[in-house]
């Protein structure tokens, strides 16, 4: 098997700069531990690196550029989570992921470790530019027109620790796909980035600014159909420019980028944007094929090669297990290339926790991306695992080997491939528990068949009006809700994050948790009856409205 493929290469260079930057933060835990600095004086230094305050201890958020990691990385996370942690850890929907039971003086040594694997925490919160997303079928899907990764660590670099962007009124963030279609929820985001080919053969990019989710739910507008790779630097930081310039700064919650853009109107941002453009000296941000291709340098490409007889075999061994068959349907994806298949792992057993991994489950990983990936790995932002690169005559034995580790749910797009934020569990903003609701639901629905026969249809669930687990952009979306201290969940139906983006709308009073439960289980049942041959979910909820659904799922309320 080659080497560790996927990711951008560190050179010295970073790693002398993370080796500062960690030296420095460990004088900072040292003084607060100290006590020569207060809690106000260190959250915001916390903060750049990752570091929270939760109701029972700390947690750091990991940075995963772009969705992609190696197999060390993965077995580095693994003994985090064994050494500092309680043996798991929590991947989430920015494609990072989260330790929830850290000691504040230990964080020194897991950042050192990080870095030894050419990974860190640094913009994973605070007022700044975060992890950029991207596709997770990256440098893999068929219908890629170029791989985003490479631009999108391009953004990372110009990015992180960007002098004027260190301080936004407000997170900002952005993904960008590879691809026509829309795997990265781009309208839901500060900048959503598509790219298409252009006329000479190198990619252009439409880009939507002013999207969001949280306590204002709006989907992001089109701001430019059609910037070449040249301007595409330029432009983003015109846009970010604008956006630091006049976002408010006296209100939290209305000081992000798509309060700006609705005041404006759209046509005004663009105005804005392009006068700042007109100023900017553009052969500065002029990002040339050369610059490209350097940093496309830096990423190892897989040597792909497969038998003749490959798809064949994958076929042959379809049918004669129903079982695994449902599986490939289900969690796999069409490759580039003809002999190999892209795989997804799905982190949501029956009765599981959303998007949590063992630490013996995240070596098990790193042992199957060696053997069967090129040693590389993706984190999706639903919350899942992606092995890009499987031969096609391999992806049985796979399968196998999934089913060892409890790996091998075959939900992915369906009901029981549940997003969920850690809710009050672990999160001081949080109304309600998201992870009993979705265990309970996992449960509900954990039956592979009955999965199938119910077809696409997602369930979202966040625990406050943050909307971390993008309750909005849900097909069933669930709002965690506080009624004189008990916990209630609001329903809404109709949410999608992909092409036609849409958000949610409210069904009716919010309901207790095992009241939730059976409602969503009644709503299924009316859609089961009253679809029609090869309708989804949304599909009949377009068709008839969401009459029907309400009354089923409020018959007995």
């Amino acid at each position: 098997m080659n080497a560790p493929v996927g990711h951008y290469q560190y050179d010295q260079i970073d790693r002398d700069f993370l080796a500062a930057r960690i030296d420095e933060f460990s004088g900072q835990v040292t003084r607060r531990i100290d006590g020569s600095l207060s809690e106000d004086e260190f959250k915001p230094l916390r903060l750049m690196n990752g570091l929270y305050l939760q109701l029972h201890a700390y947690m750091l958020r990991v940075a995963i550029p772009y969705g992609t990691i190696d197999s060390q990385q993965m077995r580095m996370f693994a003994h985090i989570a064994r050494r500092y942690d309680r043996d798991y850890g929590h991947f989430t929907t920015r494609q990072n992921i989260q330790f929830n039971w850290i000691k504040l003086e230990e964080t020194p040594d897991i950042l050192r470790d990080l870095a030894k694997v050419d990974m860190h925490a640094i913009q994973t919160s605070g007022n700044c530019i975060r992890n950029v997303t991207s596709d997770e079928f990256s440098g893999a899907a068929a219908d890629e027109v170029v791989d985003p990764r490479v631009h999108a660590e391009i953004l990372r670099q110009w990015s992180t620790l960007h002098p004027e962007f260190t301080f936004l009124p407000r997170k900002f963030k952005i993904a960008i796909s590879g691809s026509p279609n829309d795997r990265v929820a781009a309208r839901f985001h500060d900048i959503g980035i598509l790219a298409r080919s252009g006329a000479d053969g190198r990619p252009v990019f439409r880009i939507f600014v002013g999207g969001g989710l949280g306590r204002t739910p709006i989907i992001g507008q089109e701001i430019f159909d059609a910037v070449p790779e040249e301007r595409l630097l330029a432009t983003l930081e015109a846009i970010v420019r604008v956006y630091n310039a006049h976002g408010r700064r006296d209100n939290i919650y209305k000081a992000r980028i798509k309060i700006l853009v609705q005041a404006l109107g759209i046509d005004a941002y663009r105005e804005a944007v392009d006068a700042e453009l007109q100023q900017m000296d553009l052969e500065h941000y002029r990002l040339t094929p050369e610059m490209v291709d350097a940093i496309r340098a830096r990423f190892a490409v897989p040597e792909l090669s497969a038998p003749d007889n490959a798809s064949q075999e994958l076929s042959a061994r379809r049918a004669a297990n129903p079982e695994f068959d449902l599986w490939v349907r289900s969690n796999t994806h069409p490759h580039r290339d003809v002999g190999h298949i892209i795989a997804v792992v799905s982190l949501k057993p029956a009765g599981g926790i959303p998007g949590d991994a063992t630490s013996a489950q995240m070596d098990r990983l790193a042992d199957l991306a060696d053997a069967y990936s090129f040693g590389e790995l993706r984190i999706t932002h639903l919350q899942n695992i992606v092995l890009g690169h499987v031969r096609q005559d391999r992806l049985y034995d796979l399968w196998q080997a999934l089913k060892e580790v409890d790996l091998a749910s075959a939900n992915i797009g369906l009901i029981g491939d549940i997003v969920a934020c850690p809710g009050l569990d672990y999160c001081a903003l949080a109304n309600a528990r998201s992870i009993p609701i979705a265990q309970k639901l996992g449960a509900r629905f954990g039956d592979a068949t009955l999965q199938a026969e119910i077809g696409a249809l997602r369930i979202n669930i966040s625990g406050c009006i943050n909307a971390c687990g993008h309750h909005h952009a849900g097909h069933i979306g669930l709002l965690g809700v506080d009624k004189r201290g008990e916990e209630f969940f609001q329903i809404t139906l109709g949410g999608r994050a992909e092409n036609g983006a849409s958000i949610g709308t409210i069904l009716g009073p919010a309901l207790p948790e095992d009241d939730t439960v059976d409602a969503i289980a009644r709503l299924v049942d009316c859609y089961l009856g009253i679809r029609q041959r090869g309708e989804t979910f949304l599909d009949t909820l377009d068709r008839l409205g969401d009459v029907p659904f309400k009354e089923a799922a409020y018959e007995t309320v």
